[in-house]
């Protein structure tokens, strides 16, 4: 591409990006962005474009020349439950809801790289463009494979990315191998018998013994693990019945654990399951544990993480390009598309900016252009014309 035609799309990928920004769509409820991303596709002479793919996602296929190879690029589309503070002209015009980890990029990014690829003859073979939906609640992606991906619409790898926080602009990081964590949720409940809050000797105190169960729980990575293998546990969501001058009959504990192992998973569950039915019994309460797990761990796979790599270098140069990027415990739902076909995931740098899932985080326009050439970079190198 001439310079020239570079950033003219980067214009318009700053409006559709900022459109998205301002126009927010929790998972599965992301009909307008959906319509406007089948649109745009339209726009760029897609005909092959389906949408209502896991409810409300939307995957479009471009064909060139006779190889029967297929690439899959793929973005995530869904908003998080935050309530923005950015004050920005193009902020969130739904209360409650916010582009706080840079799906609207990611959207705008896989739009830039069909806009060019559309209007190119430089690849031999198959593109899958996959706008997910539903990526914060580890959903989507499963819902995206039940409804076809990787059977109806088939592909023999898949690549992703995502913005970074923290990372210069313009520089690209990734690892072989565990990239990501991860996530597993537990819910504990507490059944005790409340009272007057004058009264304790008469009740069983639910939220005392659950404070107890959240300080026992601290002890599962430091003394139930072997300390060479990365866990995290947090206790995220404590309540009771929350009466001032009363004993609470019920009690309430949310939280979640990233790992990278089904061994350490497996562990984490027995131990919380075992103090919080142990601290449960002496303190003459009841407990219901219900231990779920949420997202696989990322695992890139060697020779794709090469392929991201040698595209990345193109784009961005060498001496921006990370190749052994420290393993993350934040979770990532195009995890499950890497048990289907090989794939790799990468992250582009944001800048010095707050981090995601934080009110004020906006996503830097500078990186849309980058992340669509580097898509494109990855088509024409894995898909070449011979």
């Amino acid at each position: 591409m001439e310079n020239a035609d570079k950033e003219q799309l980067k214009q318009m990928m700053v409006k559709w990006r900022r459109h998205l920004h301002r126009n927010p769509e929790f998972g599965f409820e992301e009909f307008e962005t959906a319509s406007f991303v089948a649109s745009r596709l339209r726009e760029f002479g897609f005909e092959d474009v389906v949408t209502g793919v896991g409810g409300t996602g939307v995957i479009a296929t471009l064909t060139r020349g006779l190889e029967k190879r297929s690439v899959a690029l793929r973005a995530d589309m869904d908003c998080l439950r935050i309530q923005e503070t950015t004050a920005l002209p193009y902020a969130s015009c739904k209360p409650g809801l916010m582009h706080a980890c840079g799906h609207d990029g990611h959207t705008a990014i896989l739009l830039g790289a069909a806009a060019i690829l559309a209007n190119e003859d430089t690849f031999d073979g198959t593109v899958r463009f996959v706008f997910q939906p539903a990526e914060e609640w580890g959903q989507g992606m499963k819902a995206v494979i039940r409804d076809g991906l990787g059977t109806k619409f088939p592909f023999d790898e898949i690549y992703g990315l995502h913005i970074k926080p923290g990372l210069p602009l313009g520089h690209f990081s990734i690892r072989p191998g565990e990239f990501m964590a991860a996530e597993d949720s537990f819910q504990i409940r507490v059944k005790g018998v409340g009272g007057h809050a004058s009264t304790p000797h008469l009740c069983k105190d639910a939220l005392l013994c659950a404070a107890s169960i959240v300080t026992e729980l601290q002890t599962v990575v430091a003394r139930v693990l072997d300390p060479a293998e990365l866990a995290v546990l947090s206790v995220t969501s404590i309540c009771g019945d929350n009466v001032k001058n009363a004993i609470s009959s019920n009690a309430f504990i949310e939280g979640d654990c990233r790992h990278f192992s089904t061994e350490t998973s497996k562990a984490v569950e027995a131990s919380v399951r075992q103090i919080a039915q142990g601290v449960s019994f002496s303190h003459g309460c009841e407990t219901e544990v219900n231990y779920e797990r949420i997202f696989v761990p990322l695992i890139n796979e060697q020779n794709a993480t090469k392929h991201a790599l040698s595209a990345a270098r193109v784009v961005f140069g060498a001496e921006s390009v990370t190749d052994n990027a420290p393993r993350e415990g934040g979770a990532e739902d195009f995890a499950q598309a890497l048990k289907i076909a090989p794939g790799a995931f990468a992250n582009i740098g944001n800048g010095d900016s707050v981090g995601c899932h934080s009110s004020g985080f906006d996503f830097n326009d500078d990186a849309l252009l980058p992340g669509a050439l580097w898509f494109t970079e990855l088509v024409r190198q894995r898909l070449p014309i011979k």
